[in-house]
């Protein structure tokens, strides 16, 4: 049975930990759009639900949103808008991966910022689990966290974001193995 302290920080641990993963994922995914902003222009384009004049400002605008996301996840009073909006690009994400399977188109890259990875029913199932870490992130607590609480939290934030980097790389793998037989 838990103590009281400990009941009481859990759930603001959980949203920490939430924070840290959420904040880690977006930074990670919009440097690897920021830095090559022609291959992410293409990954746009090959999802073919724009017209071509939209493709380069519509890329531009997610990777702002991205780094948008980090920013205000960093800040306490803006950390629930920073999770709509996170649940908001995951969704967004979910739908043209969706729109694109729908239409049998699962060759192209998914261009989520990670290892390219073709698009799939698993990239469906990855979304909505992160959506659901970024809405932890509204968890309401009555206290503020103590040093050992946020950095036990911390903790727990940065280990599930490099397990979630190993399971993303190892999707990869088994989605660019499929495509090669």
């Amino acid at each position: 049975m838990m103590d009281g302290v400990f009941q009481t920080a859990f759930p603001g641990m959980v949203a920490a930990s939430a924070t840290t993963f959420t904040a880690l994922l977006f930074l990670r995914a919009a440097w690897h759009k920021a830095s090559d902003f022609s291959t992410l222009t293409g990954y746009v384009a090959d999802y073919q639900l724009l017209p071509e004049g939209l493709v380069e400002p519509v890329a531009r605008l997610l990777i702002a949103a991205e780094i948008a996301t980090v920013l205000l996840l960093v800040l306490p009073m803006t950390a629930g808008f920073a999770a709509s909006l996170a649940i908001l690009l995951l969704g967004t994400y979910a739908a043209g991966i969706a729109i694109n399977i729908g239409r049998g188109r699962t060759r192209i890259e998914c261009g989520c910022g990670g290892p390219d990875q073709p698009l799939s029913a698993a990239l469906l199932v990855r979304n909505t689990l992160l959506a659901g870490i970024a809405a932890m992130v509204l968890m309401v607590t009555e206290r503020p966290l103590g040093i050992a609480e946020a950095a036990v939290a911390l903790g727990c934030g940065l280990m599930a974001w490099l397990i979630y980097a190993v399971i993303e790389q190892l999707l990869a793998n088994a989605g660019h193995s499929r495509l090669t037989r």
